[in-house]
C-alpha cells in the first residue's frame, strides 16, 4: 500500500482497487490557513512566479512537505493548464507522475482508454475497479443525503455542505471511516430545526445562493454570507465531486461528471439545480490568474439569474473589497 497524491478529482476507484490510498493535495493544503500561506511562500521562494494561481503553488509545496507521497495522479486535460508545469517541477524533485486526461468532448472511447492506462499503471483490473465503484457509491449516497438536507430540509449550513461534498474526492483516505462520519453528521442534522437566517433582526426568509466554480480558497466566505442572512444551498463543483449520478457504468459516471469538460455542460447543470433549489442568485467564483475567468462572460449570457463574479487569490480570508461587493450583491437581491 502507498499514498498517491491527487491534483483534482480522478477515478479514485482505480487507486482503491490497486490497494493504495488517494490523497487530495488540495484538501491538505487548505486545511490550515497559516500553513497554506507558508506553502505558497515556499513555492515562490523555489521559483514559482507570483502571478500563478495560489492553488498551484500550494499543491507544489504541499506534495514536497508530504514525504509519504511518492506518486501523484495529475490531470493533464480537464483541469488547470498550469498542471503541466506543476508536474514537471514535481518530477524534477523525484516524484513519479501518472498522467490522466479527461477528453474535452466527453468521448467515451477516449475516456475508457484513459481509465485502461490508469488501471495498467497501478497494476489492477477492471473487475476490481467495478467492485470499488459499488463500495464507494454506498458512501456517495450519504453525501447526496447531506446535500438534500441542505437545500430541501434546510438543516445543513453552506460550509458543512461544502466540506462533506469536497471530501468525496478521496473519501479522506478511508471510505468506511468517512461513511461513519457522514452517518453521524446526518443523524445530528436531522435533529435540527430548519434554518432561516436573519439579517439585522429582519423577519424575512434567508437568501438562497448557489456557488459556482472551483471550491473557494477563502475559508470564511460561507460564514460571512450567513452573518448577512444568506445561505449557500448549492455548491456546484463540490456536488460534482460526489458523482450524483445513478449509473453502474464507471465510464458513464465520469462522462456525466461536468467539471473537467466544457462550460456549457456545467451551465446546464447549474441551471437545473438553480430552478430545483429556488435560488435567489449565484456567486461565480474564479481564482486569480485562472483561464476560467474568461468563462464568466458565457455564464452571464446563459444563466438568467443575478450573478456576482468573485475572485480569490490566497487563503487569507475575504478582503475588504470582496466583503463590500458581497454586501452590495445581497442588498440588491433583497431590494
Amino acid at each position: 500500500m502507498s499514498k498517491i497524491g491527487l491534483t483534482t478529482t480522478v477515478p479514485v476507484e482505480v487507486i482503491y482497487a490497486a490497494g493504495d490510498t488517494p490523497v487530495d493535495l488540495n484538501n491538505i493544503f487548505i486545511s490550515d490557513t497559516r500553513e497554506a500561506m507558508l506553502r505558497i511562500e515556499e513555492a515562490e521562494l523555489a521559483g514559482y512566479p507570483r502571478n500563478v494561481c495560489g492553488w498551484i503553488k500550494g499543491l507544489y509545496a504541499t506534495a514536497l512537505k508530504s514525504p509519504e507521497i511518492k506518486k501523484i495522479v495529475a490531470v493533464t486535460q480537464g483541469d488547470c493548464s498550469n498542471t503541466h508545469a506543476l508536474m514537471e517541477t514535481w518530477a524534477e524533485e523525484g516524484i513519479e507522475i501518472i498522467p490522466f486526461a479527461f477528453p474535452y468532448d466527453r468521448d467515451g472511447d477516449m475516456l475508457r482508454l484513459q481509465l485502461e492506462k490508469l488501471i495498467t499503471a497501478l497494476g489492477t483490473t477492471w473487475d476490481q475497479v467495478r467492485e470499488q465503484k459499488v463500495r464507494l457509491d454506498q458512501v456517495r449516497q450519504l453525501a447526496w443525503e447531506i446535500d438534500r438536507l441542505t437545500w430541501q430540509e434546510n438543516q445543513v449550513r453552506g460550509f458543512e455542505n461544502h466540506l462533506h461534498l469536497v471530501s468525496c474526492s478521496d473519501f479522506n483516505g478511508d471510505p468506511e471511516g468517512f461513511a461513519r462520519d457522514l452517518e453521524g453528521f446526518i443523524a445530528e442534522a436531522r435533529e435540527r430545526e430548519p434554518l432561516n437566517l436573519q439579517f439585522k433582526g429582519r423577519k424575512k426568509r434567508e437568501l438562497r445562493l448557489g456557488f459556482m466554480g472551483v471550491p473557494p480558497i477563502m475559508p470564511d466566505l460561507y460564514n460571512f454570507l450567513e452573518e448577512h442572512g444568506a445561505r449557500v444551498v448549492f455548491n456546484e463543483v463540490q456536488r460534482q465531486f460526489s458523482m450524483p449520478f445513478a449509473t453502474e457504468d464507471i465510464v458513464e459516471q465520469y462522462q456525466l461528471y461536468t467539471y473537467p469538460y466544457n462550460v456549457f455542460g456545467r451551465i446546464e447543470d447549474v441551471a437545473q439545480e438553480a430552478e430545483r433549489r429556488q435560488l435567489d442568485g449565484l456567486i461565480h467564483y474564479t481564482q486569480s490568474f485562472c483561464y476560467r475567468q474568461i468563462e464568466d462572460l458565457i455564464v452571464r449570457r446563459r444563466l438568467d439569474y443575478p450573478i456576482l463574479n468573485l475572485e480569490g487569490e490566497n487563503p487569507t480570508g475575504l478582503d475588504a473589497r470582496s466583503k463590500m461587493r458581497l454586501e452590495s450583491f445581497l442588498q440588491m437581491l433583497r431590494d
